[in-house]
């Protein structure tokens, strides 16, 4: 009975540990979006490797991205445009659901903490 006890309980922890929302990393490459709304306009994200590429409005700009963690990255813009485009992009993940996951983004060494969230629409 203490045999089976244990192996049911080491069954529980290992699917648990493969609990697929909880793991960022279906994250890192892909097609996503980021609705229209809390100050943002609707933006088509592709991410391959470090490159995050975003289409918003006419504008399509190419960022390189570099993961601290699963739940932080910076983006840094490739061709500036801007004084503020030369600011990286923190971004520190803050809730994961099946699909999406909502973050905090701070340009810079800003105190302004833009939020917002990100839906994955394909690999």
């Amino acid at each position: 009975m203490k045999r089976i006890v244990l192996i049911i309980t080491i069954l529980i922890l290992v699917l648990s540990c493969k609990n697929e929302p909880l793991n960022p990393d279906r994250f890192k490459i892909g097609t996503f979006e980021i609705p229209e709304g809390k100050g943002y306009k609707k933006t088509v994200i592709i991410r391959k490797n470090s490159i995050q590429i975003e289409k918003y409005e006419d504008r399509i700009d190419t960022l390189t991205i570099t993961w601290k963690n699963n739940f932080n990255y910076t983006l840094k813009m490739i061709n500036p445009k801007t004084a503020i485009d030369e600011e990286p992009i923190h971004i520190k993940i803050t809730n994961i659901k099946k699909n999406s996951y909502e973050f905090e983004a701070v340009i810079g060494h800003s105190n302004f903490v833009q939020k917002g969230k990100l839906i994955k629409t394909s690999k």
